[in-house]
């Protein structure tokens, strides 16, 4: 990786002259400006945007890059990160990496250009180089919901093992024994969570996860209606589809609608990340359900500490299980209905 000494050489200046370009210093000739900038640009040098993000002035500004603005769930989360924010003195810049790696860094990059005090990220992957060097210089930084492994900064986020094995204890207890799951990206961090999670609370039971009943999808929509046409392909197919987010699951959804099948009746389907439009399908769809708002500002909360000189802590919130009707519930006497509930903390 090129350094500011690189650029300084093969533009023919000093380290001093490079810094007042990158900063858009006026007392620099254009000659200079240019050669510099020619050089950034053969040397493919990333302007220290790290470093200008440790300066001691303050502009009382956030930066968060979520995954997906797409999602409800991380719209909820940012209207929330927003909300303590803003309730906390500060000011939030928004970037939407839309599951892409390439234009999270990109809004990265932008955010610590921008002057942000502090950074809030939902990471797309684990290969981020960018992210990397930022925690590493000391930017004051938070992941939320997912997290890199190796990385040295602290982690707000939901456990999701225990709902999980709620989940299929509920679909075994129900009298499910053939379930599948549309995984997420095997490069994040929930992605590999999720399924581990699954695999281990079906392995409880006795039954397995045959390669056939995992379908890999990336957190979109269409993915959930391309792997869940698949399931219902096979000689086989499962009686349950646990979808890992909920745009998959709606991908699911449109694809069990497509072959004229019924839920529950024909097949079951469950989801991870509850969101409102859960209770208006027909049949009402079980989902795992995430604190979002509370995660969102515990987030916020740990991230204006670091700013500020105070130890962050990473924060572990429970998931939990909302038993609706999509998995056959109202066959269940027994079953009792659980309703959603939204934190108002």
């Amino acid at each position: 990786m090129a350094s500011i000494k690189d650029v300084a050489a093969e533009a023919g200046v000093s380290v001093a002259t490079v810094s007042r370009v990158l900063n858009d210093h006026p007392s620099v000739s254009a000659d200079a400006r240019t050669r510099v900038l020619a050089a950034v640009e053969s040397l493919g040098y990333r302007p220290n945007a790290v470093a200008r993000s440790l300066r001691t002035d303050q502009t009382h500004t956030l930066g968060l890059v979520i995954s997906d603005v797409m999602n409800p769930y991380f719209t909820e989360l940012a209207r929330s990160v927003e909300e303590e924010a803003r309730a906390l003195g500060y000011s939030v810049i928004i970037g939407n990496a839309d599951e892409r790696p390439e234009l999270q860094d990109h809004h990265v990059r932008t955010l610590l250009d921008r002057r942000i005090d502090g950074l809030l990220v939902s990471p797309t992957d684990g290969g981020s180089p960018l992210m990397l060097d930022a925690a590493r210089a000391g930017t004051p930084m938070v992941f939320v919901d997912r997290w890199i492994p190796g990385v040295d900064v602290p982690v707000v986020r939901a456990d999701g093992r225990a709902a999980v094995r709620d989940l299929v204890a509920h679909l075994y207890r129900l009298g499910h024994r053939r379930l599948a799951i549309i995984a997420g990206p095997a490069a994040t961090t929930t992605g590999q969570e999720r399924v581990e999670a699954f695999r281990e609370a079906l392995g409880a039971y006795g039954l397995g996860l045959p390669d056939d009943y995992i379908g890999q999808g990336d957190f979109q929509a269409e993915s959930g209606r391309r792997v869940t046409e698949g399931f219902l392909d096979l000689p086989e197919p499962p009686e349950v589809v646990f979808a890992a987010d909920n745009l998959m699951a709606l991908g699911a959804l449109d694809a069990i609608r497509a072959r004229g099948l019924s839920m529950p009746c024909d097949i079951a389907l469950a989801a991870f990340d509850d969101i409102p439009w859960f209770v208006h399908t027909d049949p009402p769809i079980t989902a795992i359900a995430q604190p979002t708002g509370e995660l969102g500002r515990a987030a916020v909360r740990a991230l204006v500490d670091r700013i500020e000189g105070r130890p962050p802590q990473s924060v572990t919130l429970p998931a939990r299980l909302v038993a609706r009707r999509s998995c056959g519930e109202d066959r269940d006497p027994g079953q009792n209905q659980t309703p959603v509930q939204r934190s108002t903390s």
